[in-house]
């Protein structure tokens, strides 16, 4: 701010939609948030994780964004040459079932359209939703570099989708093959082992009998699906159960079917379970399925790709598979076959994205062959320099679990919005061709249907917004690998982990050295927020009441890593009345700086105790915010911040400001309002990351240097303005303030009432530092006289209260009941008692003695004696007033 500017003044109503209104603009205006490629500043690199453009963002990506926007924040300010990278998800089966349930309102089907028009009509809804997600990023203040922006489906990362593709294929991590996959018959697609949700249903375990096909008797089998029983190729039995190893290689009679089929001897079947065997489907089953690869069993599908039964099913054709369960048991009943329907309590998979129960399905799948790529990672973990750090750690160990149990990865999704699979047949001979580009003669080929997965892409994230494959590619050697991934606990499968083993095999490093996880957030009971609970905040509309700030700072501070957040009103509310302090006690300064301009802060002059204190107390925050910034305890640092700014700056400081300020001392006004100016900028940002709307704009009302708060240098220590000894006055200064407010507060007597005081001084260091200050205490006790002396005659109708070398006494003639005082006191030795029995029981422990470090014993030992000379006066006290 130039000599010759006018002072702004704040508005005396704190207005968050007011100063969140135009700010956004000013600051892309601005081009603050974007990457300079400035060589002489260390890169900083944070992807953000791509939302889908399903929809409106939730709570949770406020969240999850927000602790990007602090981290990254902080790191412009701190010099580096940060890129936080944006973009969007396509979000495969999510965004399809949408833009289905649109065309069904409208009488529709994907089909009606066929596939280019279908496409078209999603390309559509992604632009009016990435609109709408802009908007909501844009509402949070997230520091985004736009002119980096990338979604999963453009050019640049469809390019890098089919490389990966093709180059895992060549090297035979990638094949085609008939496997048992979960299958939605809902949205007709396949799902990965992680898109299945397993939920406790009622159901029933059928028991039934399998006549031999030589007459002789029957075997016992049970299901938890008969309808599967009519693909059944096989009886299996344990190799070494006597009860049946006369039976194998004998046929059975599949009843209703009337097929013969083998009984096979096989280590999978647990001799304990049940009747000890077990019917053989291929087709429906995963397990049965490796039975029959071992056994060389036909794989028979009875049901169509929307759950209803086949022509293979016979009598049951066109059936939907529950309606065909019921009828089948009917009729298995009618033929004395099924003898017994016992309840069962199961788990069973239920589609993530359309709740459909999932059925285990033989289909000709797209598969990444995982065990090599794990490996590579896993080897990665164990080195300590390259490794991924996790924050909290302990969510490496679900990582490591996830990685060492891992199962190939169905990657084929049959879908129409997605990556389109790079592979053709040829039409005649049905070979299969891989590559980038089609076939020359494309005439001769059909591409394959199907779309890859939507974490299949996702995966490369880090790397392939960045211009890979091409390595040469500026952003990709300056700013890859990233440096902290920002999510929840709930995608480590689902994506941390396939971005780095991606990530490991193509750019041969980890994708990024932390991985900050949070948690969700749950409702004020606890529970998960969900549509069917009712229970959802729209963090827009917080923010439309309380302003972005407010939330964010609730958001990112309340809780520690790892953990869920409870969503509380009360806490936004609070949040709101924090800044609505910050602006009051702003503006206070800034109504006392008399024009005072960035060049004529001078902190060398002659400074109060209050003066060193509070400048003594910004150092030490500076320092713990940073440190706890840098281990991402945001937390943490919100609890230092808060008690800074709250107490110690706006409680105290302000309030003794006021001394000078209004007094005739010119040389102490022009210090305070230099203090003053130097304490708002340096906290302004220190907060700015957390709340950037409402630090910006006081930022800018301030003396100050530079265009905006989001460029600033981040506030560093300044040993010289660290006074110890200040700090300890000020520290028994406050303390005799308390305790005379409070004995105020006890008996009634209001600030407004003078009193007369005395301070008996434990030794003349104590008096002469409340001398010096002798002017707060007149000030804050609003005394009518005040002394101060290490020898002070009893003195009767008083009452007393004792601090850290000092003892108040106010003669409170009239206005005290003895007797009272005497039970308060009584209750205050019985507090001292406990506490010198608490330190003198720590001190005689043994082992306390031997593993405490020196530092912390003597500490201790200094309480040991602080409360020992508190309760002798109090003591004293006692016998003054029973004489």
């Amino acid at each position: 701010m130039g000599n010759n500017e006018k002072q702004r003044e704040l508005p005396t109503k704190y207005d968050p939609q007011a100063i969140e209104k135009n700010r956004y603009s000013f600051w892309l205006e601005g081009k603050y948030f974007e990457a300079t490629g400035d060589e002489t500043k260390k890169p900083y690199t944070v992807v953000i994780p791509p939302p889908n453009v399903t929809g409106k963002l939730h709570l949770g990506h406020a969240w999850d964004t927000a602790l990007q926007d602090i981290v990254t924040r902080m790191k412009r300010m701190q010099g580096y040459d940060v890129l936080w990278l944006p973009g969007m998800d396509h979000a495969g089966i999510a965004t399809q079932a949408k833009v289905e349930a649109k065309l069904r309102e409208e009488g529709k089907s994907r089909y009606d359209l066929g596939r280019e028009k279908f496409v078209e009509e999603t390309w559509k809804w992604k632009e009016e939703y990435a609109g709408h997600i802009r908007e909501q990023w844009a509402k949070v203040g997230l520091g985004l570099d736009y002119s980096r922006e990338r979604f999963t489906l453009d050019e640049g990362l469809s390019k890098a989708v089919n490389e990966v593709f093709v180059t895992l294929y060549n090297k035979g991590l990638i094949y085609r093959g008939e496997y048992i996959i979960n299958w939605d018959p809902q949205t007709k697609t396949a799902l990965s082992d992680i898109e299945v949700i397993h939920k406790d249903v009622q159901g029933a375990f059928y028991h039934m009998r399998y006549p031999l096909a030589d007459g002789s008797g029957s075997i016992e089998v049970a299901t938890t699906r008969p309808e599967t029983m009519l693909g059944d190729t096989a009886v299996a039995v344990h190799p070494k159960d006597e009860r049946y190893q006369h039976l194998i290689g004998k046929k059975v009679v599949l009843p209703i079917v009337g097929r013969e089929i083998p009984i096979v001897g096989d280590d999978y079947v647990d001799m304990e379970f049940g009747s000890g065997a077990v019917k053989i489907t291929p087709a429906h089953d995963p397990n049965d399925f490796e039975v029959g690869n071992r056994h060389n069993l036909e794989r028979i599908l009875v049901m169509h790709e929307d759950g209803t039964m086949n022509e293979k099913a016979g009598i049951y054709n066109g059936l939907d598979r529950f309606e065909c369960r019921k009828k089948i048991v009917s009729d298995l009943q009618e033929q004395g076959v099924l003898f017994k329907i016992e309840e069962h309590l199961h788990s069973v998979g239920h589609s993530e994205r359309s709740g459909a129960v999932v059925e285990p399905y033989l289909s000709t799948q797209w598969f990444v062959k995982m065990q090599p790529l794990a490996d590579a990672a896993i080897e990665l973990q164990n080195s300590e320099s390259d490794k991924v750090n996790f924050v909290p750690d302990r969510f490496e160990k679900m990582y490591m679990r996830w990685m060492e149990n891992i199962r190939d990865w169905c990657i084929s999704r049959q879908l129409w919005w997605g990556h389109r699979i790079p592979a053709w047949y040829h039409k005649q001979t049905g070979e299969v061709y891989v590559n980038q580009e089609p076939p020359a003669d494309i005439e001769n080929w059909e591409q394959d249907n199907d779309v890859l997965d939507t974490w299949f892409s996702s995966a490369l994230w880090p790397f392939s917004t960045m211009g890979w494959p091409n390595t040469e590619a500026a952003d990709y050697k300056r700013y890859y690998p990233t440096d902290v991934l920002v999510t929840g606990y709930d995608i480590i499968a689902f994506w941390v982990s396939r971005m780095i083993f991606q990530g490991i095999e193509f750019t041969g490093q980890r994708p990024f050295k932390d991985v900050l996880i949070h948690g969700l957030v749950r409702d004020e009971q606890g529970r998960k927020m969900s549509k069917s609970l009712g229970n959802g905040v729209d963090p827009m509309e917080v923010i439309d009441k309380y302003g972005a700030d407010s939330l964010r700072y609730f958001l990112t501070t309340g809780s520690s890593p790892g953990q869920d957040l409870r969503y509380s009103q009360e806490k936004v509310e609070a949040t709101w009345n924090f800044a609505n302090k910050i602006w009051n006690a702003s503006r206070f300064a800034l109504m006392n700086m008399d024009g005072l301009t960035y060049e004529e802060i001078d902190l060398s002059g002659e400074k109060s105790v209050a003066d060193k204190w509070i400048l003594t107390r910004l150092n030490e925050t500076i320092e713990n915010v940073t440190n706890l910034a840098e281990k991402y305890e945001f937390g943490e640092v919100g609890r230092q911040l808060y008690n800074f700014i709250w107490d110690d700056f706006c409680d105290w400081y302000i309030e003794m400001a006021k001394l000078p300020l209004y007094g005739e001392d010119e040389a102490a006004k022009k210090t305070t309002r230099s203090i003053l100016a130097y304490v708002l900028d340096n906290t302004m940002r220190l907060l700015h990351p957390f709340m950037p709307f409402i630090t910006e704009e006081i930022w800018q009302s301030l003396p100050h240097e530079g265009e905006s708060i989001t460029i600033a240098k981040w506030p560093t220590v300044n040993k010289e303005l660290t006074d110890d000894a200040a700090a300890t006055e000020m520290k028994l200064l406050v303390e005799v303030i308390r305790s005379v407010r409070n004995i105020r507060a006890e008996v009634n007597t209001p600030m407004s009432k003078q009193i007369d005081m005395k301070i008996k001084a434990k030794d003349e260091v104590v008096q002469l530092q409340l001398e010096k200050n002798r002017a707060y205490v007149e000030r804050f006790c609003n005394t009518s006289s005040l002394t101060i002396a290490t020898d002070l005659p009893a003195s009767d109708k008083s009452m007393t209260a004792v601090v850290t070398g000092a003892e108040i006494i106010l003669p409170l003639e009239g206005l005290i009941n003895i007797e009272e005082e005497l039970k308060r006191l009584e209750k205050e030795k019985t507090k001292l008692d406990k506490e010198v029995e608490r330190v003198e029981k720590k001190l005689s422990n043994e082992g306390f003695l031997k593993k405490a470090p020196e530092k912390v014993i003597e500490e201790e030992k200094a309480k040991q004696q602080d409360y020992i000379e508190k309760r002798d006066i109090v003591i004293a006290r006692m016998n003054e007033l029973k004489g």
